[in-house]
């Protein structure tokens, strides 16, 4: 499963507007009936997912071949490799295909009040599937204003990633001030002062450093209770930033980033943190199977991010979001598509057999405590961080893309020093998402 916030904003979500559909649940079918006889009449669904490496595609496959056993009147035809524009576009022109996964929660709030996507708690209700197997945080991305219309199917966990050769010895850090007191030290230069070995990368555009992922190791928050922008008035923001920039400043922004722009793609074998380029390195769960497919030889470890030196009890928490699937309005084979949805997200061994597959975060309690789920220890560093009540995600938001991108651009503004003011950067950011939000929100 890939970043989220990279293939979401390459769907170009942000400037979606809700206005610009109608919900259209007067054409949507009822669910099926509680304790109703299914219909076991041949039947072909379309579905369309983002899976597109090979090892994700067998994955899958080899989870579809799992509901042909159990369902074996339905047939399921798949397209690879969508994004979320395109399910929106399809539903929008009144011919989606039955069943849609995004590897984004961020268009949530768009699926669900736009009506893009079916709200499935009568489908819930009827096939009597108790929501409490699902832990709390999930539930906070998976609906919208009291609508769930899409189901999580398995979970990403981001934390640290660090080379052991590299530390010599070392423990992985546990606040900011250990953080960067080790970056340093594991730094590498070359006469000229050019980098050849990071100890750590603090750019807010390096992979995974989004602000959406880095803003937990201090507790900030995106928004107040009415929506409105929380970036300019809560100072947890001020101090992830000045931190970073700090930092920024020792390696100097110049060097760190002709150092960046010549490391490997992320998701390539020539990732850095796979070629001992860096020696520390925020990122997903994912990276577990990446680095077993890539880096055989590699000799890492796993941990929490590092968190605010004042709020220690932050740490063994993180940032958690992950893949969601539902039925796009305009569905032609409703009931088909919820076997297929259901199964993909509430049978336990299904869940299970993705998750060892893909080395994804089981997304339902019963799966995380299976018997039958590979656990590592660095794969259970995120298990424990997925559990840990610190962990948090970013809530539906209708404007939750454009949220971020204004966000990383101020930070951006602020690290490289085109901005000196950080206090007028986060209250610019502010009101650029309080207009957005205006905006949307038809004010």
């Amino acid at each position: 499963m890939k970043s989220p916030l990279l293939l979401v904003a390459a769907a170009g979500l942000a400037v979606l507007a809700p206005a610009a559909c109608t919900a259209g649940t007067e054409n949507a079918p009822k669910p099926p009936a509680a304790g109703s006889t299914p219909d076991r009449q041949p039947v072909t669904i379309t579905m369309w997912h983002g899976f597109s490496a090979d090892n994700e595609l067998k994955a899958f496959d080899d989870a579809l071949a799992g509901f042909k056993q159990k369902y074996p009147w339905i047939t399921v035809n798949t397209t690879k490799a969508i994004q979320d524009d395109q399910i929106i576009q399809s539903a929008r022109g009144g011919n989606p295909p039955d069943v849609a996964l995004s590897f984004t929660t961020d268009s949530v709030a768009t699926f669900c009040k736009t009506g893009i996507f079916q709200d499935l708690k009568p489908y819930l209700a009827a096939s009597k599937i108790d929501e409490s197997i699902f832990p709390k945080v999930i539930a906070e991305y998976t609906q919208y204003e009291g609508k769930r219309c899409v189901m999580p199917m398995l979970a990403d966990t981001y934390g640290l990633y660090y080379n052991k050769k590299l530390m010599k010895g070392a423990e992985p850090p546990k606040t900011l001030s250990e953080l960067t007191a080790l970056a340093k030290k594991l730094t590498v230069r070359d006469a000229q002062g050019n980098i050849k070995v990071a100890g750590f990368v603090p750019s807010s555009q390096m992979y995974e450093n989004a602000p959406i992922h880095t803003g937990t190791m201090v507790g900030a928050k995106w928004t107040n209770p009415d929506g409105t922008s929380a970036i300019g008035s809560d100072p947890a923001w001020k101090q992830l930033m000045t931190w970073q920039k700090d930092l920024v400043d020792w390696f100097g922004y110049d060097k760190l980033e002709k150092f960046r722009k010549s490391l490997g793609d992320e998701w390539s074998a020539d990732n850095p943190f796979n070629k001992g380029k860096v020696a520390m390195a925020i990122d997903g769960e994912w990276r577990n199977a990446m680095i077993a497919a890539d880096a055989k030889d590699l000799d890492y470890g796993t941990a929490p991010l590092p968190v605010a030196d004042d709020k220690p009890q932050l740490y063994g928490g993180g940032f958690i979001a992950g893949t969601v699937i539902g039925i796009p309005r305009g569905a032609k084979h409703p009931e088909a598509a919820w076997d297929l949805v259901k199964y993909l997200t509430t049978d336990t061994d299904a869940v299970v057999s993705l998750s060892n597959a893909l080395r994804n975060v089981p997304s339902t309690l019963p799966a995380l405590q299976s018997p039958k789920l590979d656990k590592d220890a660095n794969f259970q560093t995120f298990l424990d961080i997925f559990a840990n009540p610190n962990s948090s995600t970013l809530p539906a938001h209708i404007n939750s893309v454009f949220n971020q991108q204004t966000l990383q651009e101020a930070q951006i503004k602020w690290e490289s020093g085109r901005a000196p003011d950080l206090g007028a950067v986060l209250t610019e950011a502010d009101k650029k998402i309080n207009d957005k939000l205006k905006l949307t929100a038809g004010n």
